[in-house]
C-alpha cells in the first residue's frame, strides 16, 4: 500500500520483514536486562548478600546513621581519653608531692642529729663527813689526837695525856730540854710531851704532821711509843 503521508513511501515486502525482525530483537534484548537484574538480585539475596539499595532517600539515611555511630565512637574515646589525662595529671601531682614530702623528711632527719645515749649514773659518793673542829689550845689538841689514837687502836685517856703533858712541858708546845743527857748527846727532849726526834720518827702516826712540835703529832707519836714501852700513857708518871 503506498503512503498518503507526504514525502514518505510504502515499504516493500522485504523491508516489512527486516523491521520485524528488528523489533523483535529489540525486544528480546529488552527483556534479557529485564530479566537478569532480577535473577541476580534473587542470588544474592538467596546467598546472604545484603543488596545495595537504589533509594537514595534511604541511602542518605544510612550514611548519616554511620556518621552519627563515627561521632558517638569519636566522642566516647575523647572522654576516655580526657579523664585518662586528668588522672595521668592528678598521679603525677600526688607522686610529685609524694616526692617532696620524703625529701622534706630525709632533709630534716639529716639535719637532726642522734640523741646521745645517757651516759649511765654514777653512783652518788657519799658525802665526806665533815671534819670535826677543835679548839686550838691544849685542850683542843688532846681531844684530837684521842680521836685519831682511837682509829688507830692505840690505848690512852685525856687524864694520862694532860698529866704527862703538865709534867713534861707545863703546856708550851715549843719546849726544848737542852740540859738532860739527851741533850749532851745532841738529841734533846721537844715538844708537849719531851720526844726526840728518832723516837718521834720511829712511832710517827699515819695522819699527822712530820713537824716533831706540832702540838697533835707530837701528843699521837708520844702515846704510840708510850702503848708500845709501857701499855699506855696513862701508866707513864715520870720520864719515860
Amino acid at each position: 500500500m503506498r503512503s498518503t503521508v507526504s514525502g514518505y513511501s510504502a515499504l516493500s515486502k522485504a523491508h516489512k520483514f527486516s523491521a520485524a525482525g528488528l523489533v523483535t530483537a529489540a525486544g528480546a534484548a529488552a527483556l534479557t536486562f529485564a530479566l537478569v537484574p532480577q535473577a541476580q538480585a534473587a542470588d544474592a539475596h538467596s546467598a546472604g548478600v545484603k543488596t545495595v539499595s537504589l533509594s537514595a532517600q534511604e541511602f542518605g539515611q544510612t550514611q548519616d546513621a554511620e556518621l552519627a555511630k563515627a561521632a558517638d565512637g569519636a566522642a566516647v574515646k575523647a572522654g576516655v581519653d580526657a579523664k585518662a589525662a586528668v588522672k595521668a595529671k592528678a598521679d603525677a601531682e600526688a607522686k610529685a608531692k609524694a616526692d617532696r614530702e620524703r625529701a622534706s623528711r630525709s632533709t630534716e632527719r639529716k639535719a637532726l642529729k642522734p640523741a646521745a645515749k645517757p651516759a649511765p649514773a654514777k653512783p652518788a659518793a657519799k658525802p665526806a663527813p665533815a671534819k670535826k673542829a677543835y679548839a686550838d689550845n691544849l685542850d683542843g689538841w688532846i681531844n684530837e689526837s684521842l680521836d685519831i689514837l682511837r682509829t688507830k687502836g692505840i690505848p690512852a685517856s685525856y687524864d694520862g695525856i694532860k698529866r704527862n703533858i703538865m709534867r713534861e712541858s707545863t703546856g708550851n708546845p715549843q719546849a726544848i730540854n737542852d740540859w738532860d743527857v739527851n741533850a749532851v748527846n745532841g738529841v734533846p727532849s721537844k715538844g708537849l710531851l719531851q720526844i726526840i726526834d728518832p723516837t718521834f720518827k720511829a712511832y710517827h702516826v699515819e695522819g699527822t704532821s712530820w713537824n716533831i712540835y706540832d702540838p697533835v703529832a707530837n701528843i699521837t707519836a708520844s702515846c704510840n711509843y708510850a702503848a708500845d714501852k709501857y701499855g699506855s700513857m696513862d701508866n707513864v708518871n715520870s720520864a719515860y
